[in-house]
């Protein structure tokens, strides 16, 4: 599978029960959401936007995704909302490169960057860092409308966190 077959299949609306702890292992927590993956258009200002913020520019980009979401997460069921944009540019490699992440909440300025590496098994791998943390995510789909996610959260000042989420889909954006 080439990656832009991958994110072309993540789009769509999904819905996805998560459970994550903290390691060592200690209260686990469960929560629910919807979220929808909307491909972005070559042309679309936001996009133009992010790739001037980080010295690229637009015609590298292979594949940028809008994601959002809203549900309840942890054992006092909060609500929680978001959305990302997110892009990326192929690296010297078939099927690997560099990506870009950014809140679309004004308040939030940190760029998430990390590569990417859409492997022989057909699981897209991701690893991104910032100053405070690093992550690294699996993703891979078990049939074109369920897909499967585990990510590992490691805070720099020694906190770690994994989850997995199962994430179903509902209908296409």
């Amino acid at each position: 599978m080439h990656f832009s077959d991958f994110m072309n299949q993540c789009a769509g609306k999904w819905f996805s029960q998560r459970t994550s702890h903290a390691i060592p292992p200690q209260a686990l927590e469960a929560g629910t959401c919807d979220f929808w993956i909307d491909l972005i258009e070559p042309g679309d200002a936001s996009l133009l936007e992010r790739c001037q913020s980080v010295g690229i520019t637009a015609d590298t980009v292979i594949c940028a995704i809008r994601t959002h979401w809203q549900g309840t997460v942890g054992t006092a069921n909060h609500n929680n909302s978001g959305a990302t944009i997110s892009i990326f540019v192929a690296g010297q490699q078939p099927n690997q490169g560099q990506f870009w992440r950014w809140n679309e909440d004004p308040s939030e300025t940190t760029v998430i960057s990390g590569q990417y590496h859409l492997g022989d098994d057909e699981a897209l791998n991701l690893s991104a860092s910032t100053d405070a943390l690093e992550t690294q995510e699996r993703l891979w789909f078990l049939n074109p409308n369920l897909r499967e996610r585990t990510s590992v959260v490691t805070h720099k000042q020694g906190s770690r966190y994994a989850s997995f989420c199962s994430e179903i889909r509902m209908g296409l954006a």
